[in-house]
């Protein structure tokens, strides 16, 4: 085994200290850091992201495609123009403009009320007492790890029961509580300071003021992230409104899909379907890129503590 390093330190001509030598970190743009970094970093991040934009690359490409550049034995990555009788014909086929009004106000209604919920509730399981407090969040959680699918038969029974079978609200009400939101904002709340509470209550604030007027303004971040994540699931959201509508005037996007392939049944229609589906999810494709900065700050506001 060999002797670490050493270097002589000489502070008279009478003595000589060792001192033991520390290895020096690797430079940053030496060979095993670039190597690492290529390995761990840029080759992972390279293949996730293939993943999921490959797929929709191959989505829009085919939109554009006529039936005999799709159905073939000889690939073709690009179409041969780029033609938009395909989203001509899926605008027509089906009442997409009333599709997308439906999904317009599921989307506003059902998003706003949820995170006026989840905002409300987070702020109660934090900053007021009263009992069982812990027990009710305890259900929250539990309600947080339970599939969305155990509640669709009650939720359908219900709701029908109400008459509210083909109904706008039929297909918003089951969906008001959002525990994620709650969870996401109580955790978030935890981390504020107490004294601006404090102030605000020796100043006479009651909860109401000290939740819109100090709570909501230096959480905008998380409330942010409650809110974009709440809008791309109920824009997104496909079972339940199939199962609650079975009426075009009813009908969301997603669904109103499920309502275009099934007049585009043969393999001439997969074009008009790409094309419909291109339509669905590019206006919630560019709300999220331009505010999923939100998401990043608030799913990280709080985790640095000074």
């Amino acid at each position: 085994m060999s002797a670490p390093s050493t270097a002589v330190v000489v502070d008279s001509p009478q003595e000589a200290v060792q001192v033991p030598m520390k290895h020096e970190p690797p430079r940053p743009f030496s060979k095993p850091n670039f190597v690492q970094t290529i390995a761990m970093g840029y080759v992972p991040l390279i293949i996730a992201t293939l993943v999921v934009f490959l797929p929709l690359l191959w989505m829009l490409l085919s939109s554009f495609k006529q039936p005999g550049e799709i159905v073939t034995m000889d690939l073709k990555i690009l179409p041969e123009s780029l033609n938009l009788e395909n989203y001509a014909t899926a605008m027509t086929t089906v009442p997409f403009a009333q599709f997308f009004a439906n999904s317009l106000i599921v989307t506003t209604v059902g998003s706003t009320i949820k995170v006026i919920l989840a905002i409300l509730t987070a702020y109660a399981l934090v900053f007021v007492r009263f009992p069982c407090k812990n027990v009710i969040f305890v259900l929250i959680l539990v309600a947080l790890m339970v599939p969305a699918q155990v509640s669709i038969l009650p939720n359908y029974i219900l709701i029908a029961g109400m008459g509210g079978k083909n109904t706008l609200w039929g297909i918003i009400l089951p969906g008001l509580g959002t525990a994620f939101g709650t969870f996401l904002l109580r955790q978030h709340f935890l981390t504020l300071p107490a004294s601006i509470l404090e102030a605000a209550e020796i100043d006479g604030a009651g909860h109401w003021r000290r939740l819109w007027q100090i709570i909501v303004p230096v959480s905008v971040p998380s409330i942010a992230t409650v809110a974009l994540v709440t809008v791309v699931s109920e824009w997104n959201d496909y079972i339940w409104p199939l199962i609650i509508t079975d009426r075009p005037e009813t009908m969301t996007l997603p669904v109103g899909l499920t309502l275009l392939q099934n007049s585009e049944g043969n393999g001439a229609g997969w074009g008009i379907l790409m094309a419909g589906a291109v339509l669905v999810i590019v206006p919630i494709l560019l709300v999220f890129a331009a505010l999923q900065r939100y998401i990043v700050a608030g799913l990280t506001q709080g985790s640095v503590t000074g």
